[in-house]
């Protein structure tokens, strides 16, 4: 079986790409955390953090500082951002019910809004949007918070 190319990301987005590469290994972590047994509080807590430290702020790179320069009326880009107001409500409702359901609905839906923005939106705002956009779109992406790190990795323990 043919394995599927990678994707050529323009070197703008790339920053939003390496978000997604932490995305999925979140999931994965969910995934594999409730494979091992672990404490649904722990899980809730890890999910709350990775919210707080990464997740919220690639939302909002995403809706102000990459949407704005597509078309206001741009099906994809609503659909971005309902994706991203559906995912945000799993994670509040991972801070109120700590639920495996609700772990996998999460971990799942944001694997699935990580291919799609991928395979679909990113190839699609990169056509449409100028080279000169671009680079003050990377400007503002580039731009860094202070970066704190998870130290219990659960996803690797063995009950």
């Amino acid at each position: 079986m043919d394995q599927p190319k990678p994707i050529k990301r323009s070197k703008e987005l790339v920053p939003l790409s390496k978000d997604h590469h932490e995305g999925l290994l979140f999931a994965w972590k969910i995934k594999q955390g409730l494979r091992k047994g672990t404490d649904h509080r722990l899980i809730a807590d890890f999910i709350r953090w990775f919210w707080k430290a990464e997740l919220q702020e690639h939302f909002r790179k995403e809706e102000e500082v990459l949407a704005p320069h597509l078309q206001e009326n741009d099906a994809l880009v609503a659909q971005m951002i309902d994706e991203h107001q559906e995912l945000e409500a799993l994670v509040r409702l991972c801070e109120m019910v700590a639920d495996e359901d609700i772990f996998l609905q999460l971990a799942n839906g944001l694997d699935k809004h990580i291919r799609f923005e991928e395979r679909t939106f990113f190839p699609h705002a990169e056509k449409l949007i100028p080279p000169v956009a671009m680079e003050s779109i990377y400007t503002e992406l580039v731009k860094t918070r202070p970066h704190t790190a998870w130290e219990n990795q659960f996803w690797l323990a063995d009950k």
